[in-house]
């Protein structure tokens, strides 16, 4: 039974999403669809990336991943199929799927031109159920992906992940994600610092504020009003959070902000 997972910004008031099922039923009656979540804002990629970058790693080899958040169907924008990591990924080429091609380094990219293989008519407004859904639908039935287009060798991508480094040779990071409790996501995994990293002294500062202690959860300990600490995110990555509290209404945060290492003392 093939796992074909749904990620969009449609939300769940509308057609959208059924209608994108539909499809895939209509192809591949046993395929077991997943939602990973269909409330990414609109239009936000990088919303979408994040959240597909967090949620992939739990499904088996050979899921096949649908992601729609496409502000430029109907453009010149191209339509892609990528394998990697063992598992498949069908949506626009607009960087959503970029943060995981640069993790795992080795991927097999098609860009979708074999309409044999598309919901006709394809409505100029909806690939989701037109292209996408039916790719996905092919996919989970055993097809090639490189019967789907021609291969590819560049795609759209999002900023690194990587940290930057300044002219003063500090690290710097960024936050790339503040999820709907207000914890601020970075682009700071255990291979850049660890918990006992704040131990000798050394603060984040984002913002104007610092940020200068870390815990393993967040209840760890109790602590005064809106204090800011460091916690290790269930995706991997460090975010900046404050219990029973909104870190970004605190420090004003928007994705992109700056996070700048500081080492100690």
């Amino acid at each position: 039974m093939s796992i074909i997972t749904l990620l969009t910004d449609f939300g769940s008031q509308d057609y959208f999403v059924g209608a994108m099922k539909g499809v895939i039923f209509s192809i591949n009656p046993s395929a077991q669809i997943v939602d990973i979540t269909h409330e990414v804002q609109p239009h936000d990629i990088q919303a979408a990336a994040f959240n597909l970058l967090a949620a992939y790693p739990a499904f088996p080899a050979g899921t096949i991943h649908l992601a729609v958040v496409d502000p430029g169907v109907g453009s010149q924008r191209r339509p892609l199929a990528i394998e990697c990591a063992g598992q498949f990924f069908v949506g626009p080429d607009n960087g959503i799927f970029s943060w995981i091609c640069e993790r795992e380094g080795n991927s097999r990219v098609i860009h979708l031109l074999n309409e044999k293989f598309f919901h006709q008519p394809v409505s100029s407004t909806f690939h989701g159920r037109d292209i996408f859904a039916p790719i996905a639908a092919a996919l989970s039935k055993g097809l090639a992906v490189e019967e789907l287009g021609e291969p590819l060798s560049d795609y759209v991508g999002l900023e690194s992940l990587a940290l930057k480094r300044r002219t003063d040779g500090q690290a710097e990071a960024r936050i790339i994600h503040i999820d709907r409790f207000g914890n601020c996501v970075t682009n700071l995994t255990r291979e850049h610092l660890s918990e006992e990293w704040f131990a000798g002294g050394a603060r984040l500062s984002v913002n104007g504020q610092e940020v200068s202690g870390a815990r393993r959860f967040f209840a760890e300990s109790a602590t005064e009003q809106n204090e800011l600490f460091a916690v290790f995110g269930s995706a991997g990555f460090l975010e900046i959070a404050a219990q029973n509290a909104s870190a970004a209404s605190i420090i004003k945060a928007r994705c992109g902000d700056a996070v700048l290492l500081i080492s100690g003392p």
